[in-house]
């Protein structure tokens, strides 16, 4: 995730007053594609999830430690942690998916048989868990794999230790924003061609850049059969209103609304926003309703970020209890009403 600052997340907005007519059109474009739409395997309204990130937002130079987790911990003692949160994910939210960072040196040192119990605890719960890539941070944050000598290893381990696993998905990399669209298609094909155990129908590519439209990777063929992941905030705009948001929503699925799952989108939750009714002067209001209502149309899955994250504003759930035997508290009851709408549940935005 790009981290919005305070100026530009809270933008005073207008809300459109023909939604209904907007996202028809939306639904019309989007299901209509030709091959390019075909979804691998089921489609994906199967995935209904959220990020549980590290409280750095996933880039570091060492091992990233989920939030609620520690380095020292035991590979028991965080699966026990992690089969709580997951539940937690479950009971609060109604999730079945969670998206969790990778790196080198979390893979390829002595944290990964620890960190192996929350993809185990999240598998063993019936969790589809999506592995992603995350880069490094200072100079190394610059959109590109910090060093092809340790990514390569890193995806060797992991695809090494849950290929055979069912529930485990892995993206080659988060927001890979320093190639050219043909430069990632190139990366993304070279990591399908090294792996070709993995089945295609459990893989995420990555939109291109800031993982932000997927029309590219979708119209090329050596990616045939594999997810695309998309990334949307209402911060990239300092307002729109809720029509604009689903134009814009639609400018970057293209006709791919099949295949694609957005496996980050988010607003603030912890500054008492209601997303349950509509505030046309707000922006974060107008992005949300905008994206649940469009996802929920198109079938397409969602994984909403943060589910989890120690002090960010966007963060859905929240830490309680003992350290030791964490559970989990909603933020905003409202962004859960509008995460169970877009996954096929709930009531719409009460006019």
């Amino acid at each position: 995730m790009r981290k919005p600052t305070a100026t530009n997340r809270l933008t005073p907005r207008l809300r459109a007053a023909c939604a209904a007519v907007a996202i028809a059109a939306l639904c019309g474009t989007a299901l209509a594609g030709g091959p390019a739409s075909a979804a691998p395997g089921t489609g994906t309204t199967q995935f209904k999830g959220v990020n549980w990130a590290d409280p750095r937002d996933n880039y570091a130079d060492d091992p990233v430690v989920l939030s609620g987790l520690s380095l020292s911990d035991t590979y028991a003692q965080t699966y026990a942690k992690a089969s709580r949160v997951i539940s937690a994910f479950r009971a609060n939210l109604g999730a079945n998916t969670v998206r969790l960072p990778i790196n080198p040196y979390t893979a390829d040192g002595s944290y990964w048989r620890s960190y192996r119990g929350v993809i185990d605890a999240a598998s063993d719960r019936g969790f589809k868990v999506i592995v992603s890539y995350w880069e490094g941070t200072g100079t190394r944050k610059d959109g590109l794999i910090d060093d092809e000598a340790t990514y390569w290893p890193m995806w060797n381990t992991v695809v090494g230790a849950y290929r055979h696993d069912p529930h485990v998905y892995f993206e080659p990399m988060n927001e890979p924003h320093g190639y050219t669209d043909s430069q990632w298609a190139d990366l993304a094909a070279k990591w399908l061609a090294t792996y070709p155990s993995v089945p295609r129908d459990r893989v995420f590519v990555s939109g291109a850049g800031y993982n932000d439209h997927v029309t590219s990777v979708c119209a090329d063929p050596r990616l045939k059969g594999t997810y695309l992941s998309l990334h949307h905030y209402g911060f990239w705009k300092s307002y729109a209103t809720y029509d604009q948001w689903v134009a814009d929503l639609q400018e970057r699925i293209g006709d791919c609304a099949g295949r694609t799952v957005a496996d980050e989108f988010g607003a603030p939750m912890t500054t008492g926003l209601d997303y349950d009714r509509p505030d046309a002067a707000d922006n974060s209001v107008n992005f949300i309703q905008a994206d649940t209502d469009t996802f929920r149309k198109l079938g397409m899955g969602s994984v909403y970020w943060p589910g989890l994250r120690t002090d960010d504003t966007y963060s859905i759930q929240k830490l309680t209890g003992d350290p030791a035997r964490p559970w989990l508290a909603t933020t905003n009851r409202s962004g859960a009403d509008r995460l169970a709408w877009a996954w096929g549940r709930g009531r719409p935005v009460q006019n």
